[in-house]
């Protein structure tokens, strides 16, 4: 990982946890696997698991190659498909992420920028801050509130099942379209399965949770976007590549629209952005996921991988090659 991340994410708490389960050189922070130091080579010829982050190079042939007694990688974060390569899978690597624990911060900040946007928040605190005086909430915004509003969930992934879940407590009709997830597993959960068309035409708040493939490039284009219902809402706190950026801008400057966007595409917008002034737009800096104390979730479910790993047993939460395809 990089030195940024490993100060984030290990900390003398979590360092400790770790040193409890694995033989750990608590100086040693690899973020090169070429790099020719002889200390370095050594360590990283004994090594048997990775303990990786943001910043992890990739694991190709040349670094499995330095790293023969290598059995495993535990990845305190998300996505694991920034490091590990095919090569990994067909020598037998077995791989953990803490994508599960990253899910609960998302699926939270999902659950707050539903609730906010169908209450028009974003807009009456501008209105208030214009007005510096009363604002007629009740006659502008006759349609606010979250009683019997309907919600579309795109992607029944970790993030979009935990979303389910957050809902599940308020009075609000949940739609969610994924190719992959089975329509009775959705109905438990309490959502119902549609196509996307339909669950555009039907929602008040449109969430992303779905991965950045390239099948899913610009999944919601211009033709899409212009199904949505006048005054709803897009939240974007998976992927930008998800949206046409152009088409989604035109959308907000005239006003139809609303969105909260964690994500988008480009990462960080040209500076002249009408999005970073439109009253109808939220946007963050990709803060949706882990931050702060948030990083000691990872950090603790992949100690908790290390020690399941350290003691024989499988572990819980086991990165699977033949899904990566279809996940993030």
């Amino acid at each position: 990982m990089d030195p940024r991340t490993r100060a984030a994410v290990l900390g003398p708490r979590m360092l400790t946890d770790l040193l409890r389960v694995a033989d750990v050189d608590p100086q040693l922070l690899v973020t090169d696997f070429a790099d020719p130091h002889p200390a370095l080579a050594h360590r990283l010829g004994t090594a048997e698991v990775l303990f990786t982050g943001w910043g992890c190079p990739p694991l190709d042939a040349a670094a499995l190659d330095r790293m023969p007694r290598l059995r495993a990688v535990v990845h305190a974060a998300g996505s694991v498909k920034h490091h590990v390569t095919p090569v990994c899978w067909e020598r037998g690597l077995l791989v953990s992420s803490a994508a599960a624990a990253n899910a609960v911060p998302v699926a939270e900040f999902t659950l707050a920028a539903v609730l906010l946007s169908n209450k028009r928040v974003l807009e009456a605190a501008h209105a208030y801050r214009a007005a510096r005086g009363p604002v007629d909430v009740l006659g502008r915004y006759p349609t606010a509130g979250n009683y019997r509003r309907t919600v579309g969930l795109v992607g029944a992934s970790l993030v979009g099942r935990r979303v389910l879940e957050l809902l599940r407590p308020f009075d609000l009709r949940v739609l969610v379209h994924d190719p992959y997830a089975d329509p009775g597993d959705l109905a438990v959960l309490g959502a119902e399965a549609c196509a996307l068309e339909d669950l555009l035409r039907r929602s008040d708040v449109v969430s992303l949770h779905a991965p950045a493939l390239p099948g899913t490039r610009h999944l919601l284009d211009a033709t899409r976007l212009a199904l949505m219902r006048d005054g709803s809402t897009l939240i974007n706190s998976a992927r930008g590549a998800l949206v046409d950026t152009e088409a989604l801008t035109r959308e907000l400057v005239s006003g139809r629209l609303h969105a909260v966007l964690d994500h988008t595409e480009p990462e960080v917008l040209p500076a002249d952005s009408p999005l970073f002034d439109l009253p109808n737009v939220l946007l963050t800096p990709h803060m949706a996921g882990s931050l702060g104390g948030e990083l000691d979730r990872l950090a603790a479910t992949a100690v908790a991988e290390v020690a399941r790993y350290a003691q024989g047993l499988p572990f819980r939460h086991a990165v699977d090659p033949d899904r990566l395809g279809s996940s993030a």
